[in-house]
């Protein structure tokens, strides 16, 4: 090696330029390495904000959807289609006057909410697969559900409807109420066709009466014809939880929902939104000035709006700040509208 004094540039012999000495070439690299991991520094910062504002755009829209599907179902409560001022008769054989205890079949169950320690009738506490996770609140609703059909004419003792309209989704075994400007009448409809509706006593749980009167008496020998153009709409009877998700190993938000199969209305639970991890609900009851829980509540007939709280947790569950989920909590106030005067 050829040694130099500082300052001066000379050629090795032959014309060749000299080298980098390895003091320069560590100095290059370290100063390679810094802008590298300057550069890995924003990758990694901007990849953590991306992951962050993505769970929270699925948190807020995991929100929105269950809002959404949780005040349709809170508006129609005790809605029957017409203006009869709570006179609704009920002639279903599972129902309060037939006997029976199911509470789809229960109009008195219109608005009913039930705390994380109290027992909702609809689905049980437990950590089985849709099963109501403990400690987490429930509601209960029913009432009128999609726009319904009209009556052309009602025949009685026939027990039969004849409808306006040329074609619709109802069928044999559907729970509906008709209804005039007098009163409602919960019912089975025990066969449909062409047009014509049967409400025999028979079907599952079927009818204990073919009369619609009101009030229900279930040994009535009467018949209450409904005038034309009478309403008659598909009962909707909802009931929304928290259940357990072993697919996801957590919890969504269920929806308990009556379906017909093959004739017979079956209870039936759908999963509605997935990382939904609890849900709170206040009443506020007509007369008084403040939101009460459940188990406050003295009078569900009077209780006229439902403030529900919602805790979400994003699908990546690293994408919080301490690499976990990330949490977010949502309020909504929903008025029912059929009890706001």
């Amino acid at each position: 090696m050829f040694l130099f004094p500082r300052g001066r540039r000379t050629s090795r012999p032959g014309g060749l330029s000299p080298g980098f000495t390895l003091i320069e070439l560590m100095v290059a690299m370290l100063l390679g390495l810094v802008v590298i991991g300057g550069v890995v520094s924003v990758f990694l910062a901007n990849q953590r904000s991306y992951r962050t504002n993505q769970a929270l755009g699925d948190v807020q829209d995991g929100s929105r959807i269950a809002f959404e599907m949780m005040a349709r179902d809170i508006r129609d409560a005790g809605l029957t289609g017409c203006s009869n001022n709570g006179r609704v008769a009920n002639v279903l054989n599972n129902g309060p006057t037939g006997g029976g205890t199911a509470w789809w079949a229960n109009w008195n169950n219109a608005v009913v909410g039930f705390g994380g320690t109290q027992t909702d009738p609809a689905v049980a506490i437990g950590t089985a697969e849709k099963q109501r996770v403990s400690g987490t609140d429930s509601l209960m609703l029913l009432g009128g559900e999609g726009s319904g059909v009209s009556v052309n004419v009602n025949t009685e003792p026939a027990a039969t409807f004849t409808i306006n309209e040329a074609s619709t989704d109802l069928q044999a075994g559907d729970v509906v109420i008709v209804c005039d400007p007098d009163h409602a009448t919960l019912m089975q409809i025990t066969s449909y066709a062409g047009g014509t509706i049967t409400h025999a006593a028979s079907g599952s749980p079927g009818n204990c009466t073919t009369d619609l009167n009101f009030p229900t008496v279930c040994s009535s020998s009467a018949s209450y014809v409904f005038a034309t153009n009478s309403q008659i709409t598909r009962l909707g009877a909802a009931d929304w939880y928290i259940g357990n998700n072993p697919v996801v190993g957590g919890r969504s938000l269920y929806r308990m929902d009556l379906v017909n199969v093959a004739g017979v209305p079956t209870p039936t639970a759908q999963e509605m939104v997935r990382d939904v991890t609890d849900m709170k609900i206040t009443y506020h009851q007509s007369g008084n000035a403040d939101f009460a829980v459940a188990s406050a509540v003295t009078n569900w007939a009077l209780v006229d709006a439902v403030q529900v709280n919602l805790t979400l947790e994003s699908v990546d569950k690293r994408a919080g700040t301490d690499v976990k989920p990330l949490k977010r909590s949502f309020t909504a106030t929903t008025t029912v509208r059929n009890r706001v005067k």
